[in-house]
């Protein structure tokens, strides 16, 4: 079963490669040796390094007190999670699907062998706990691939303790700054290694900034290709909202797709947009019920105390359950799928050689801006249209017809907003307020639906069915409250952009 660790470290290297005396540095009341203890990595990687070019590490290691198998993901600079597995004589299948999404169906092999003697002390406090962990370490690394080499070095690695604070690190590092100690020029050890024997793959240069229309489009787009992969390994770990961050990089690559056809050749890009609605959806159903749950269960709190009894509380806190059961296995069914890779390494092909059309060429400000106001302009219809409707079941519909197109017109200017500049970062704060405000109002039509079908489930067990009521009549409140607000919402957000 595999683990995971939040890993705050930094590398440093020195002349002398030694480690000055950091007694008092940051309540360091003492340094503690701790032996030398000898570890032997093997780091795994596609045949053209898609991991290494991510700053991704994937090693099987032995020696020390985590032998075992060892991913990391990064997080910030200097922060990674490390997610660990039991040693085996071949790659466990839990941290195989956590690199699926950047190695597609290349196989990881092996690429570098790191032998490394680290002297170890602990940095304690008065108390003796630990404040970090700081080692010297004389590394060899052989190459496993190509024509091979071998190269040594020693450096320096001070490694936080768990829940430590990352500003005992900044007081060391001045430490060692003092005694000539400086930090290292590779972010790690595969990639010192991989640097001194030839073998790093080189990542392309810095793109420029974005000139053209087309430069500004497939730089959004390119955001959010990177979002989808980068996110994948935490939706297979139940990371907190990491579902949800998928799902909106999913639409903003669709609507991306879908609002720029000025850029971006339609008859390229619609079966790539039809895909990425696919995925939206799929990952939509189990966020949907996760968001309707929560929503429900959190409403019984507002209930008086002889209405919220235990039967409703068990039948809620069931229903959501049972809904929510699957919904682990069904992503990660969606995220393996030959439907899944293949998008990805569509989006791959068409931002390498993407699809432009003549307006792609031309300046920004008034391409995108076109877009953008089009957009906006559907939007004013379905808006209009809803607020026309009596309150019912087709208004519902159209608000919710509204409420897509206004996070359409949201991503559209997200994507302009480095060229349009303020008016473009306004209409996206904008968008966001009226969507919010219509997916109160989405999320209120879903509750009520859900409400009569637990309450004639409730009545026909024999148990009352008021106190679904109640919550049913709280929720149309809510409803009513939104749509008296769209108006006046829509309205400040309309005469900005239309006058």
């Amino acid at each position: 079963m595999a683990e995971t660790k939040r890993e705050i470290e930094r590398k440093y290297e020195s002349d002398d490669s030694g480690l000055p005396d950091l007694t008092g540095i940051g309540g360091v009341a003492a340094v503690l040796d701790k032996g030398l203890v000898e570890l032997d990595a093997t780091y795994y990687d596609t045949a053209d390094q898609r991991l290494a070019a991510a700053s991704v590490t994937l090693r099987r290691r032995t020696g020390g007190s985590d032998a075992g198998w060892h991913l990391k993901l990064p997080v910030a600079p200097g922060v990674r999670d490390e997610i660990r597995a039991p040693l085996s004589d071949t790659l466990p299948e839990e941290l195989a699907a956590l690199v699926r999404s950047r190695v597609r169906e290349a196989q990881p092999v092996p690429l570098v062998r790191l032998r490394s003697a680290r002297d170890v002390r602990h940095l304690v406090d008065a108390d003796g706990a630990l404040l970090a962990e700081a080692s010297v370490d004389a590394v060899t690394a052989e190459r496993l691939t190509g024509a091979g080499g071998t190269v040594q070095w020693t450096e320096i690695e001070v490694e936080l303790a768990d829940g430590g604070d990352p500003a005992f690190l900044d007081q060391v590092e001045k430490r060692l700054a003092r005694a000539g100690v400086r930090p290292s020029a590779s972010p790690s050890k595969l990639a010192r290694a991989l640097e001194l024997t030839g073998g790093l793959r080189r990542l392309p240069a810095a793109r420029a900034e974005p000139v053209t229309a087309g430069d500004h489009v497939l730089a959004y787009l390119r955001a959010q290709r990177d979002a989808l992969v980068a996110l994948d390994p935490a939706v297979r770990l139940d990371t907190p909202d990491a579902v949800h961050r998928m799902r909106v990089a999913t639409r903003r690559a669709r609507s991306t797709l879908r609002t720029f056809r000025t850029v971006l050749d339609r008859a390229v890009t619609e079966p790539v947009a039809a895909e990425l609605k696919w995925l939206a959806g799929e990952l939509g159903v189990d966020r949907d019920q996760e968001v309707l749950a929560e929503r429900l269960t959190g409403a019984l709190d507002g209930l008086p105390p002889a209405l919220a009894t235990g039967r409703i509380q068990e039948r809620l806190t069931s229903w959501a359950r049972a809904r929510g059961a699957a919904a682990p296995a069904h992503l990660t069914g969606v995220l393996d799928s030959p439907r899944h890779l293949a998008l990805l390494n569509t989006l791959d092909a068409l931002l390498a050689d993407p699809p432009l059309r003549e307006a792609a060429a031309r300046k920004p400000r008034k391409v995108l801006g076109a877009a953008v106001r089009k957009d906006l302009s559907k939007l004013t219809t379905l808006v209009e249209r809803a607020l026309a409707l009596p309150p019912g079941t087709e208004r519902d519909l159209a608000l919710h017809e509204a409420r897509k197109k206004g996070k359409r017109t949201r991503y559209a200017a997200e994507a302009a907003t480095p060229a349009l500049g303020a008016p473009a970062r306004e209409l996206t704060a904008a968008m966001k307020s009226l969507t919010t405000l219509l997916g109160d109002h989405q999320d209120s039509v879903m509750a009520r639906h859900t409400l009569r079908e637990l309450a004639a489930v409730a009545h026909a067990a024999g148990e009352s069915a008021f106190p679904y009521g109640v919550l049913y009549g709280r929720e149309e409140a809510r409803a009513a409250a939104a749509e008296a607000e769209l108006p006046k919402r829509w309205r400040k957000a309309a005469d900005r952009f239309l006058g």
